[in-house]
């Protein structure tokens, strides 16, 4: 210290404390010219002396005006020391950086004007300060001071270009300082930062992309700013380094497409549309890397199938199809579970798009990776079934590809095919909105037979029977209306004749039989019209209600649709099917006059030409409309089908109409005692609750006297009665 003052004229220090700038700046250049001459001696010991005095007595003083002059001394000795400055930057840089986070905005605009000046003398040496003055330089961004500011700027501009010309910069130490600020939210810290990474990525030995993963994070962020120009400046720092991925030949894909994945799902648009272009082209790009990562990738591409904003839409859309093209093999690390956890996920998206393509992935699972796809099965199974009651045909119908993929084994099938029963059970909705869908679509994928001959099996033996009525009732309606059923149509009409359709006939026998009217449309539908009139005799009372009026209403207009124009042409031969006659005269019977339904069938009955009676009929017919056969002509007798054959001809086709007719009364029988067991509940639990709700009034209120009858013989007056009495 004592050196120092015996160098530096007390005047000088004097000048350097002044309030006046012009005063500490000439003291300043006195400095300068001193440490000048100690440095032309060689006498380093007193400029190191000069330098703590300063530091100690100026930079570090309670006084602004003493710190704004020992800042400037402190630059003019750097500028004395010229080519030697180096060896006491230890000492000279410090104290400056210190001031930048000085309470005074004059002492921190001093102390970047004089770490420029430093810097311009240094130029490389001052590399080895870079991160200090990296940190300032970040705070000092977002001064409250313009002046601050602007001399920061400055500063930056000079650092940047010492740094880009350096060969001594280390960009694995700087990154981590990088990294840590990435996410401040301040827009000037973040035109600072994005400065920074722009002018590391032009220098040519600088691979700031091999360390992009650790801050593009950061510059996603960036791109929902509120500040167009910051958003502009991380979009353009984006757009060059993914044209750098491009035609770089190595990459680390796999913690970028982590960062994408996020960045897919933000709320802000143009990010979305940024992140899912960048996806799009590691895709393209980093074929056997992103494997471990396409589940991700996938839940990232879904959703923004469904984007409001079209551009992304394109993007997603083309992404996935990329994706999907991609044949990976389960042994190199492709999950097949974690993309079948993806799909099930995103089949309960709102968006209708998202979940379609969704469905898509499963069925491309399935025929690329099944056995792998059925291991994972009773993940995805439940889901699936529930997806049968989207709001959406389309998804329906792809829900039902992808269950007919499965179910192409007998195990599968027949676990389709009773959790599909099982869940119209529990949602009838679902039966009503898309049972007629559900079921025809399956017939079309897995054989239509087969698929009704699994739901009567089923069926037969469901213990609710109400559920078990409704349901027979939706499958003989399809049965007798969709067009995707009409081979079945066809071989039941063969019933009598071919094996085949008596063995299917039979097989749904057994759960029509919960629907009355269903049997009946059966027998139509299998021209077994004796049994049908046999069925229409052996109904009883409780049978003909509501539901059953509703039902046969049903089947008289099917009847005038083109699916019984057979049936209707028969009637031109009553001596032939004298027993379809019978039946349908039946169903009139049974049918109020004054409905629609009974004017329709009576109407179709009177329509049948005389001439298509023989002789012997016409003499037998009674005057009127109806028609009635109570022999059949001479020499023929009526068989099982309803045509007839010659005395001594006999078919009887294998069918046991007796034990059809017994099963069809017997489960008729359930139905009316499970019927009658539910009203008595009923009854008993209304009774139940009027005792309980009266109860307390019978507490309160005296009981009234009451008067008790005695059977005492009519008095003539009494015998006496009204129309509509009766005399008992």
């Amino acid at each position: 210290m004592a050196d120092a003052l015996s160098v530096i004229p007390a005047a000088v220090l004097r000048n350097l404390a002044d309030k006046l700038y012009e005063k500490r700046k000439n003291a300043a250049l006195e400095v300068e010219g001193i440490v000048k001459q100690l440095a032309g001696a060689g006498d380093h010991d007193r400029i190191t002396a000069v330098i703590t005095l300063l530091t100690t007595e100026f930079t570090y003083s309670p006084q602004a005006n003493h710190r704004k002059g020992g800042l400037i001394s402190l630059a003019a000795a750097t500028v004395g020391l010229t080519t030697e400055a180096a060896q006491h930057l230890e000492q000279i840089v410090p104290p400056v950086l210190n001031s930048f986070a000085d309470q005074d905005s004059r002492v921190r605009y001093y102390a970047c004007e004089a770490l420029y000046n430093i810097a311009k003398v240094v130029r490389g040496d001052f590399i080895i300060f870079f991160n200090q003055i990296f940190d300032a330089l970040c705070k000092l961004s977002a001064d409250s001071d313009a002046n601050v500011q602007s001399a920061a700027h400055l500063l930056d501009r000079l650092v940047k270009d010492i740094v880009t010309e350096s060969d001594q910069f280390s960009i694995e130490e700087f990154i981590p300082l990088l990294r840590e600020r990435m996410n401040v939210l301040n827009p000037y810290v973040r035109q600072f930062l994005v400065g920074w990474i722009t002018v590391l990525d032009s220098v040519p030995d600088i691979d700031m992309l091999g360390f992009l993963p650790d801050f593009l994070d950061g510059l996603f962020n960036m791109l929902s700013d509120s500040s167009h120009e910051i958003r502009q400046q991380a979009d353009s720092a984006l757009s060059e380094f993914l044209q750098e991925i491009k035609n770089s030949p190595s990459v680390d894909y796999g913690r970028m497409a982590e960062i994408l994945v996020q960045r897919a799902g933000s709320p802000d648009e143009f990010t979305r549309l940024t992140a899912i272009t960048w996806i799009n082209e590691f895709v393209k790009l980093g074929g056997d890397q992103l494997v471990p990562y396409y589940a991700d990738i996938l839940g990232a591409v879904l959703p923004c199938i469904s984007d409001k904003e079209e551009k992304i839409r394109v993007v997603a859309r083309e992404t996935n199809e990329e994706l999907r093209a991609i044949k990976a093999d389960p042994a190199e690390a492709f999950d097949v579970g974690a993309i079948l956890s993806i799909a099930r996920r995103q089949l309960s998206s709102e968006w209708e798009a998202t979940r379609i393509e969704a469905l898509h992935w499963i069925s491309t699972l399935l025929s690329r990776h099944r056995s792998e796809v059925l291991t994972f099965l009773n993940d995805i199974f439940e889901t699936l079934l529930k997806a049968l009651s989207d709001s959406s045909d389309e998804v329906v119908l792809l829900v039902l590809d992808v269950h007919a993929c499965i179910a192409r084994d007998p195990h599968h099938f027949r676990q389709l095919v009773v959790f599909l029963v099982h869940n119209f059970r529990l949602d009838n909705s679902l039966l009503e909105k898309r049972g007629a869908l559900i079921v025809r679509r399956l017939c079309v994928l897995l054989n239509a037979e087969r698929v009704y001959r699994e739901l009567s099996t089923i069926l037969e033996r469901e213990s609710d029977f109400d559920f078990a009525s409704i349901m027979v009732q939706a499958l003989n309606l399809i049965l007798l209306t969709s067009s995707e059923l009409s081979e079945i149509r066809d071989l039941l009409k063969q019933s009598l004749v071919n094996p085949a359709g008596k063995d299917l006939y039979v097989s749904l026998y057994a759960s029509w039989c919960h629907s009355p009217m269903a049997i009946i449309s059966l027998c139509f539908l299998a021209q077994t019209y004796q049994h049908a009139s046999a069925v229409i005799q052996s109904m009883e009372e409780e049978d003909i209600n509501v539901k059953f009026l509703v039902q046969l209403d049903k089947l008289i207009r099917l009847m005038e649709t083109p699916i019984f124009a057979y049936l209707r042409l028969q009637l031109l031969e009553p001596g032939r099917y004298i027993w379809l006659f019978k039946a349908l005269y039946g169903l009139l019977m049974l049918l109020p006059q004054q409905s629609a339904a009974f004017k329709i069938l009576k109407t179709r009955l009177k329509a049948v030409p005389l001439y298509s009676f023989n002789g012997e009929q016409l003499k037998r017919m009674p005057s009127g409309d109806s028609y009635q056969f109570r022999n059949v002509p001479d020499g023929f007798r009526t068989i099982e089908d309803g045509d007839v054959a010659k005395d001594g001809g006999s078919s009887r086709n294998g069918i046991n109409f007796a034990a059809r007719l017994q099963q069809f009364q017997q489960m008729q029988h359930q139905h009316r005692v499970l019927t009658k067991t539910q009203a008595k509940l009923r009854n008993m639990s209304t009774s139940l609750s009027k005792h309980y709700m009266q109860e307390p009034q019978r507490e309160e209120e005296p009981r009234k006297p009451q008067s008790i009858e005695v059977n005492v013989p009519p008095s003539r007056s009494s015998s006496k009665r009204g129309p509509g009495q009766l005399q008992l």
